[in-house]
């Protein structure tokens, strides 16, 4: 019998901006550390014994940066599945299920968000371990946070009778949703209210059966969507339709609220936080004798309990208290802690008016690197270009820009029209409009250049691929 992690990587990545962004929610940033979220995830499960490698569930725009974080922190997944659409947890949960008991009849699922912090790795195991043999006594097990604030943000369980197979193991009485100040500083005197950490352990085949009895549809396109399902490389891709005409329900909702087999494991102080806002994160930062917690180049004058991160220039504060300020290349936030809430009113603004900012950073990933925006003007545009180690961009092609490419590190193989060559750093090579060309760097070190774009349209969307290594739509950029 082996635990077979599933990790969720869904997000829209609106509650952390302007660090988090649409195309790049907050488990890709390292916001706690040199890993990033999801990194801190898979690595934290070799402190479990008896787990298998994880099944990572996310969508096809991502499916690039997770693979690469999985990589670079040296974990290799069972297999990443590609949502078509997000449908919420359960249908994603129960094709993981599916997955699951196709390695191993009895396997375990222990279902973990991508873009949580556990400070004590150590006691999250052993509370893992705790709820093994709960689960294998076919309960479904959340695991609750004993709270230390009547916190307004979260979900909460209530506990019930004890149950007999472990310590701090309970029936689940009811889920709570999110409850107002005076409900939740109720909760916390009365004693038997834990915040729901959206963690769970229980075996695939009990999951299984009580989404048929509950959400029987859910089940249904769930089996649908894998049985149509293309194997590309790493990568599962779920039959769109199927996956599609799927209800969108949370697994509280669907299974955990209706089964009278729900139990919570009371997990003790784990140093466990969602890291749903700035203020949650700034709680979990090392601050000064002020209440400071400063990161990045930040000078303070007069500063107390503020939260102040510089990611790219030097960040000045003067006479502020309980202040939240974030810098980033193309955006800065100023907020007060008691409002962080409130920054996705800001992120609707943006997306309503269409502004990027609210999807994409200047600085944009893709699986062969990454390019940011340096400048851009009327019928220009300049651009920073890393292709990492043996990758390479599309054969490609643009009917209104031409492209001059000059070289600052590295080796690149440029394919211009019917000629190859090989520049080295400071030579540089001229694509005029309409002609044939492509990039690929043959060594050992990431290629850096500097493109610069002029034409009449500058747009990511003029373009046409006649090769791709990475089986991306003729619409994607890159």
């Amino acid at each position: 019998m082996k635990i077979h992690p599933v990790v969720l990587c869904g997000g829209n990545g609106t509650r952390l901006w302007p660090m988090s962004r649409g195309q790049y929610p907050k488990q890709y940033l390292k916001l706690t550390g040199e890993k990033t979220l999801l990194q801190q995830t898979v690595l934290r499960l070799a402190h479990i014994t008896g787990t298998a490698e994880p099944i990572v569930v996310t969508n096809g725009e991502q499916r690039f940066l997770v693979a690469e974080q999985l990589r670079q922190a040296d974990v290799k997944p069972s297999s990443i599945v590609l949502e078509p659409v997000s449908r919420n947890t359960a249908p994603a949960i129960a094709v993981a299920a599916l997955l699951a008991l196709r390695e191993s009849p009895d396997a375990l699922l222990l279902v973990l968000p991508s873009d949580h912090v556990i400070v004590d790795e150590a006691a999250f195991a052993q509370a893992v371990q705790a709820a093994v043999p709960i689960a294998l006594s076919q309960h479904l097990v959340t695991f609750g946070m004993h709270p230390t604030e009547p916190h307004t943000g979260f979900g909460y369980i209530r506990r019930g009778a004890p149950l007999p197979e472990g310590d701090a193991a309970y029936v689940v009485d009811a889920f709570v949703e999110k409850p107002d100040r005076a409900n939740a500083m109720q909760f916390i005197d009365d004693g038997g209210y834990y915040w729901n950490s959206g963690m769970f352990l229980f075996t695939a085949a009990a999951y299984l059966d009580a989404l048929r009895r509950h959400a029987p549809e859910i089940a249904r396109q769930a089996e649908l969507s894998l049985a149509g399902a293309r194997f590309d490389s790493d990568f599962v891709r779920l039959d769109e339709a199927a996956f599609a005409a799927s209800p969108s329900v949370s697994i509280d909702y669907a299974v955990m609220e209706k089964t009278a087999r729900a139990a919570v494991i009371a997990s003790g102080d784990l140093g466990w936080s969602d890291v749903g806002s700035w203020s949650a994160l700034a709680g979990l930062a090392d601050a000064d004798a002020a209440g400071n917690a400063l990161i990045g180049d930040v000078l303070a004058e007069a500063v107390s309990n503020s939260y102040v991160r510089a990611e790219h220039r030097m960040v000045a504060a003067i006479g502020v208290d309980n202040i939240v300020i974030v810098e980033t290349a193309d955006a800065v936030l100023v907020a007060h802690r008691d409002k962080v809430q409130d920054v996705r009113k800001i992120v609707e603004r943006l997306s309503a008016s269409g502004r990027r900012e609210s999807v994409m950073h200047r600085r944009v990933a893709r699986p062969w690197g990454a390019y940011e925006s340096i400048d851009e003007g009327d019928r220009f545009q300049v651009k920073r270009i890393v292709v990492n180690p043996g990758a390479q961009l599309s054969l490609q092609m643009h009917h209104h820009r031409a492209e001059h490419w000059i070289v600052v590190r590295g080796t690149a193989l440029v394919t211009n029209g019917d000629q190859q060559i090989m520049l080295s750093e400071n030579q540089s090579t001229y694509i005029p409009i309409g002609v044939t060309h492509r990039l690929t760097n043959p060594g050992r070190i990431p290629l850096e250049l500097i493109e610069v774009q002029s034409g009449a349209y500058l747009g990511e969307d003029d373009i046409v691929r006649f090769q791709d290594t990475y089986g991306r739509a003729e619409a994607a950029a890159g």
